[in-house]
């Protein structure tokens, strides 16, 4: 059994255009499970499919807290499934369902698996994470497609804009950190589970299209708060002190540079910066 898993921010249009991706005649048994951050939202109760399950947030949980929402649910359901979280502004390309299932047959030892990310324009966006500690570096590379004879390359993190989990090598039910509101929750999201054991893969099998920052482009002042906040955090958890004090110096320097040129981006990061403050002091 498969489980989509996307949250909803006043996104219903994108919703159903993902939906309408996936083949509601498909042998593959499948479910979609929305959570609904946008609780005024009035169109997503009117999607039609017969395979959607819309969970109630209540108000706006953040992406990694919605996840979890939904990733309970599911767990109680079913504790063997697969779980393909997805972003509300991507879509499955044809034929991409029915590869799923077998691909995990052949590779159970799989826990989370990433797959190759495309622009509309057929740009490649995503192929795969590195991390290098020493420089707190949180890079994107193109292990996914510089290896196109390999079923799978192990990685550092893959983007939980396309993001499967294998809930069976789970013994229980896999969480994002709630500390994180939105951003960098599945870099945070793969290294825990990496250093617990669990094996991380992107794989040139499978892709899904998608538009970036469709949705949180709309607020650019709220999109670079929330982005420097959690991008302070995961250096704190992730390297050293001293990394951690040269990209912050770094990153307030550069925020108040850019003042003048692109107020609502400087300001978006000093006030990432502020919030990180206060919640660590």
């Amino acid at each position: 059994m498969i489980y989509f898993l996307s949250v909803n921010y006043y996104s219903t249009d994108l919703i159903a255009k993902l939906i309408s991706s996936i083949p509601a005649n498909s042998s593959i048994p499948y479910q979609i499970v929305v959570v609904n951050n946008s609780t005024d939202d009035q169109k997503l109760p009117q999607l039609q499919a017969s395979s959607l399950h819309i969970l109630e947030a209540k108000t706006n949980l953040g992406f990694g807290k919605a996840c979890n929402l939904g990733l309970n649910w599911i767990y109680q359901q079913n504790p063997q499934a697969l779980v393909w979280i997805i972003n509300p502004d991507a879509y499955l390309p044809e034929n991409t369902l029915e590869k799923v299932p077998s691909f995990f047959a052949t590779y159970p030892e799989l826990s989370l698996l990433g797959t190759l990310i495309y622009t509309t324009t057929g740009d490649l966006w995503f192929a795969g994470g590195q991390f290098i500690p020493q420089w707190g570096a949180i890079i994107s590379t193109d292990l996914g497609v510089s290896h196109p004879e390999a079923a799978y390359v192990s990685c550092d993190w893959v983007s939980a804009c396309s993001l499967l989990i294998n809930l069976q090598n789970f013994s229980a039910c896999p969480q994002f950190d709630p500390a994180y509101f939105l951003y960098y929750e599945d870099f945070d999201f793969c290294r825990r589970y990496a250093n617990q054991g669990h094996q991380i893969a992107i794989t040139s099998q499978l892709a899904v299209i998608h538009q970036p920052s469709s949705i949180t482009n709309r607020h650019l002042a709220r999109k670079f708060q929330h982005s420097t906040y959690s991008y302070l955090l995961t250096l704190e958890k992730y390297t050293n002190k001293a990394i951690f004090l040269l990209r912050l110096f770094r990153l307030i320097l550069h925020s108040l540079i850019l003042l003048l040129a692109k107020p609502q981006t400087a300001l978006g990061k000093l006030t990432g910066v502020l919030q990180f403050l206060d919640f660590r002091f």
